[in-house]
């Protein structure tokens, strides 16, 4: 371990920064300028234009050549699950418009955020008041709080935007119909999300099955036992997308309802990262190629 101030930045290839935005929009730059390719965590570079917001398996197109700002960026853990899961039916087919829930971990508020719902979870089991709530708005412990984020303009909350704005971008349709409500759940890991897609003709339920089956890590359950749905604590493979409870709308034949897991560990922060350096090198956009 070395404090970044003394970091020799002409040696690196590649950078990755998980220190949050304000490191990032610090020392990212000074990175990218010194000729490493900068993949970055954070949220201080995913809306800039010259910045390729990337998931591999959805737009690698984006890093073809090395961006002029010489960063990437690592979109949020819950925008990833999301347009993995969704890929081949947003390019499959006409969506009119995409509703969704996420049921998002502690972990996504990071070691402390776990920290607080054990121990909020064993002051509740021996009758004990709950500890004061630090990472999050309101005690997490056999709780459900409607809140990921600040609030911002229109009561929408930072999270929520991120998702629309994110998901825009990396499917390249900046007019994408997309809204969510971020709720936080008393789970140690794993997101979950409930997704209803409303397409502009009747739902081919055959067709979905085979596109989400034949999507490269993407594990479909398809059929309707307890055992044909995922669960974030349950998870086999923490690499992949999980997609259960795959439904037509009986009120209405053109909508379909989905139900996504992922580690937002795994398949989020760190394993897109690494999965980001992989075209990188072979593309030969690093060290200021």
């Amino acid at each position: 371990m070395e404090p970044l101030d003394e970091i020799d930045d002409t040696q690196a290839d590649i950078a990755f920064f998980s220190a949050g935005g304000a490191v990032s929009a610090k020392y990212g730059p000074l990175f990218a300028a010194q000729g490493a390719l900068v993949i970055d965590n954070s949220n201080a570079f995913r809306m800039n234009p010259d910045v390729p917001l990337l998931v591999p398996q959805v737009n690698p197109d984006a890093l073809a050549v090395r961006p002029r700002s010489g960063i990437v960026a690592n979109p949020n853990c819950s925008t990833i699950q999301l347009v993995r899961a969704l890929r081949p039916l947003v390019t499959g087919f006409d969506v009119h418009q995409i509703i969704l829930t996420t049921f998002q971990a502690a972990s996504g508020g990071g070691l402390k955020g776990i920290d607080e719902l054990l121990e909020g979870a064993r002051a509740a089991l021996v009758g004990q008041a709950p500890p004061t709530a630090e990472h999050f708005p309101f005690p997490l412990a056999f709780n459900v709080i409607p809140q990921v984020g600040e609030i911002a303009s229109e009561g929408v909350t930072l999270e929520e935007r991120k998702l629309v704005q994110e998901s825009r971008k990396i499917f390249g349709l900046p007019h994408l119909r997309l809204t969510s409500t971020c709720v936080r759940v008393p789970v140690v890991n794993g997101h979950s999300e409930a997704v209803y897609l409303e397409l502009q003709e009747p739902v081919p339920l055959e067709r979905v099955h085979e596109l989400l089956t034949i999507e490269p890590d993407v594990r479909l359950y398809a059929d309707g036992t307890h055992e044909g749905y995922p669960t974030p604590r349950l998870l086999k493979d923490p690499t992949v997308v999980h997609v259960g409870r795959v439904r037509v709308n009986p009120e209405n034949p053109c909508g379909l309802w989905l139900w996504i897991v992922a580690d937002n560990l795994q398949v989020g922060a760190a394993l897109n990262a690494l999965l980001i350096a992989k075209p990188a090198i072979s593309n030969n956009v690093i060290g200021g190629q």
